[in-house]
């Protein structure tokens, strides 16, 4: 450990976000400390790759360590009504190139997140884990440092210009500081468990993930995984999943599978692992990025719906573009809150853009397919929002969508706050 505990920059939270970052700061030469609260490996849901994931992937370096790796390989994505009636599967070679975007991943997150710690450490990051950040620093206004307590019950304290916090949905530092703040519709809770032998398909369509409709816009996800496993969970509304009173996970779970034939016989092979899992409402949104000496990165800024998988890609997306320009702002000397209001923009324009897809998912009136026959030229711009491009305008889409289904405006929160 640096003995004087000081260093270019202090990240709160080992996951995705986290280690990318740390990875792209220790590529650039400078000192940095991961502070992680658990030992890894540990348990994480959130397992499906989408394909721009491929970018932060490259700048990582890690394409060719995943395509060596057992990791499922992910080509497509299929939807399935509550009667067994299934889409024909959406194969994102038809729209990228298959050396690079058209293929991806299915990933166990316990894996793959020591993978991406191991990455960072081995770029020259250093990791303590089982160290449990207790609160900010502060000189001021100015975050410099937090205070933790480490694995041997010592507390200290670590001091750095710019404090990362990767926290996940947790949200350390949004919370503290009352930046939290719930998406106004998203409210959806989920149950899910992991089964051993169940059906897959054959060939190409092995690792696909499926999104099976249940009523009232609940959703089942089918997420295949090496070792022949399979992740599966129900989304939908909290007073839905637990109507009748009914909230034990596996009552819930199983009772579901009922509402929809494909899930139904694609479980009635195999055996659940006996593991039960229920997150309470997940959706909210950071006021701001950060302030001075303090950044949201990934899921502390913001988490929308596991619907369209995005929740890695931007992790991974923001974690690298931190990383980057945190090292700018090293040579340059310059953590004005105003540094990061660019960072702020392209992260919240990529959440408004997924966000107004899956608000136009939840409502009961809109079919993708509507609005393609309609504007057929309209599947290409779907499927690049979809896959992760999101950072494109696409302005003509969503008033296409309109014509459909109201659209929600962009929330105007995420700015860094200036002191």
């Amino acid at each position: 450990m640096n003995s004087n505990r000081t260093y270019d920059a202090l990240i709160i939270g080992g996951g995705p976000a986290g280690c990318s970052a740390a990875y792209i700061l220790a590529e650039h030469g400078h000192r940095v400390l991961v502070l992680e609260r658990e030992k890894f490996p540990r348990y994480h849901i959130g397992e499906s790759l989408i394909p721009f994931t491929y970018g932060p992937l490259e700048r990582l370096g890690l394409v060719a360590r995943m395509r060596r790796s057992h990791f499922q390989q992910k080509y497509s994505v299929l939807f399935v009504q509550p009667d067994g009636r299934a889409s024909q599967p959406f194969y994102f070679f038809n729209r990228y190139d298959r050396e690079t975007v058209a293929q991806t991943w299915q990933v166990l997150r316990s894996e793959f997140d020591q993978m991406l710690m191991d990455h960072a450490r081995g770029r020259g990051a250093e990791v303590l884990e089982e160290t449990v950040v207790k609160e900010l620093l502060r000189e001021g206004e100015k975050v410099v440092g937090v205070r933790a307590e480490l694995k041997s019950g010592e507390v200290a304290e670590f001091r750095a210009p710019i404090t990362l916090d990767c926290t996940g949905k947790e949200a350390f530092s949004s919370v503290r500081n009352g930046w939290r703040m719930k998406d106004p519709y998203l409210n959806k809770i989920a149950v899910w468990t992991y089964y051993k032998g169940s059906k897959r398909e054959p060939g190409i369509d092995e690792g696909q993930t499926t999104v099976a409709y249940v009523p009232h816009k609940g959703w089942f996800w089918h997420i295949p995984q090496h070792n022949d496993m399979v992740s599966v969970g129900v989304v939908a509304e909290g007073k839905y999943l637990t109507r009748d009173g009914v909230r034990d996970p596996k009552a819930i779970f199983h009772r579901e599978v009922e509402e929809n034939l494909w899930i139904k016989d694609h479980l009635s092979v195999g055996a659940s692992t006996g593991d039960y899992y229920l997150t309470s409402e997940y959706s909210h949104h950071a006021r701001h990025c950060g302030s001075d000496g303090l950044l949201l990165v990934g899921d502390a800024f913001a988490f929308l719906d596991p619907v369209f998988s995005s929740g890695l890609m931007l992790a991974l997306k923001s974690g690298v573009m931190v990383g980057d320009e945190i090292h700018r702002a090293l040579l340059e000397n310059d953590f004005s809150p105003a540094r990061f209001a660019d960072y702020a923009t392209q992260m919240r324009q990529g959440v408004e853009n997924m966000r107004k897809l899956v608000y136009a998912f939840y409502d009961p009136k809109f079919s993708f397919k509507d609005v393609i026959m309609k504007y057929p030229d309209a599947a290409g711009e779907i499927t690049d929002c979809l896959s992760g491009d999101v950072n494109k305008d696409f302005t003509r889409l969503w008033d296409r969508i309109r014509e459909f289904v109201p659209l929600p405006d962009d929330l105007p929160v995420g700015q860094p706050l200036s002191t």
